[in-house]
């Protein structure tokens, strides 16, 4: 079984050394793809490091969901079986991803989610106003959309073959940044792909600077209504399909 991860940086120099090393150390058959949209190519230095690390340099700050989009297209063409995604920051925890690659291939799932949201979940470091907003996000992304999950924003995920070709094929058209988590939550729900969701410990960056900014955050929001026509075309074509 092939398994590769995505991890999309920004201004990550201080934190993805430690991070290769930690992954490699929990699972030494786990290929790599730095997807790097920082303002210079020092990352790449560090990934020569280390044969089992990819690494893509796109020059300029494009956003995390395209960033994710363009690793799994990489990563397609090298037939991996299972692919994790996961940030830079160690606000996830590279610990979590052995358990949740059991729990993953015993429900044979298409989308794992870990969720900040669960009973067990945790999150840690995050000020009142950050907790809240993400919150009323999450609320505010279910009443629209009716995904039954409870975190639509978590980039810590886990995705079968074929769940990854369906993304390439249908998501990213409509925003770049972290709207895409929803996007293609969505679009694999919508289209029968089995999903679920974990618990996890949201550990808030304690090294580097944070790459989500408020003109993400209103542009997630916005593309809500975006991904709700999307919903809503893919609603209409199973019925139209189931009449017919």
């Amino acid at each position: 079984m092939n398994i590769s991860l995505i991890i999309p940086t920004y201004n990550e120099k201080e934190n993805i050394e430690k991070l290769i090393k930690k992954i490699t150390e929990l699972k030494k058959d786990i290929k790599i793809y730095i997807i790097d949209d920082s303002i210079n190519n020092e990352i790449s230095l560090i990934a020569s490091k280390f044969e089992n690390v990819d690494y893509v340099y796109r020059g300029k700050k494009l956003g995390r969901g395209s960033a994710v989009i363009d690793g799994m297209k990489k990563i397609i063409s090298h037939n991996s079986n299972i692919i994790i995604e996961m940030d830079a920051d160690f606000s996830h925890h590279p610990e979590e991803i052995e358990k949740n690659l059991e729990k993953f291939i015993e429900e044979k799932l298409d989308l794992l989610i870990s969720s900040r949201y669960m009973e067990k979940s945790k999150i840690i470091n995050w000020s009142f106003k950050r907790k809240v907003f993400s919150r009323l996000s999450n609320i505010l992304a279910k009443f629209f959309l009716k995904v039954p999950v409870s975190d639509y924003t978590n980039g810590y995920r886990i995705y079968s073959q074929r769940a990854i070709k369906h993304v390439i094929a249908n998501c990213g058209k409509i925003g770049d940044g972290f709207i895409v988590l929803s996007e293609i939550l969505v679009q694999l729900y919508y289209n029968d792909f089995k999903i679920n969701e974990t618990s996890t410990i949201f550990k808030n960056r304690v090294r580097g600077e944070s790459s989500v900014t408020l003109s993400e955050i209103l542009k997630s929001l916005l593309g809500l209504f975006k991904i709700w026509k999307i919903k809503k075309k893919i609603d209409k074509n199973f019925i139209t399909n189931t009449l017919l």
